[in-house]
């Protein structure tokens, strides 16, 4: 059995790619295998003819089994845009079906745990008719949120959780990572959503001046990971 979970966030820029290296490493540092797996991105640069994305290229580093590029990110598309309306420009149509042979090549690479990371927020559109939360409904995989600490941060989280539960998902747990140095009243926001998610809180990241020198995993615990889902 492979543990696969997805990332998502309250918004784009919020930390998911930090939150997911950080995942990952707390894996490795238990002796087990991980992969990272960036289904869809846009923002890429071409790489030795190939386009590649800078977080996908952190992820594939951050995974201890060695497989290509495309494994770990299957839709590239040059533009900083919406993946859809990149992806339209391209003259492709993001398929579900991709996306799914993606995740299976990965697990059947050995892999023992794998963090997907979405793009954007939960609601992200892929094509003219689906979400990229579709295809987490599809797989049925158990999400883990990150919460960008920063005004607003409450009703985006609450919203956000609303969805994953109106679509039938679990919440394995959440991460609030502080984006604004200088947010009001932040301890008490970290307690009001505290109170009001009932999945496990797996770490709270502190303000890093946007260029962590240190590992983040040190701010994580997973155990409650290792324990509902191994």
């Amino acid at each position: 059995m492979v543990n696969t979970f997805f990332v998502t966030g309250t918004d784009t820029d919020v930390g998911k790619t930090l939150v997911t290296e950080a995942l990952m490493q707390a894996v490795r540092d238990s002796g087990l295998d991980v992969a990272g797996y960036k289904p869809v991105a846009s923002g890429c640069e071409l790489i030795n003819g190939q386009l590649k994305n800078k977080d996908a290229l952190m992820l594939q580093e951050a995974s201890s089994i060695d497989v290509l590029y495309p494994e770990h990110n299957p839709y590239a598309f040059a533009p900083a845009i919406a993946p859809h309306i990149a992806a339209a420009q391209a003259g492709v149509t993001i398929n579900l079906d991709k996306l799914s042979a993606g995740l299976a090549t990965l697990k059947a690479n050995q892999a023992e745990w794998i963090f997907v990371e979405g793009a954007g927020g939960w609601r992200l559109p892929i094509n003219e008719q689906e979400y990229l939360s579709d295809w987490v409904k599809k797989e049925q995989l158990p999400v883990i949120l990150v919460v960008g600490g920063r005004l607003g941060c409450i009703n985006h989280a609450l919203l956000t959780l609303e969805a994953i539960e109106r679509d039938g998902l679990t919440l394995a747990g959440w991460v609030i990572n502080q984006v604004s140095p200088n947010m009001s009243h932040y301890p008490e926001n970290v307690d009001t959503l505290k109170q009001r998610i009932s999945a496990p809180l797996l770490g709270e990241i502190p303000w890093l001046e946007g260029k962590p020198t240190e590992s983040v995993d040190q701010y994580l615990n997973i155990d409650v990971l290792f324990n509902d889902y191994s």
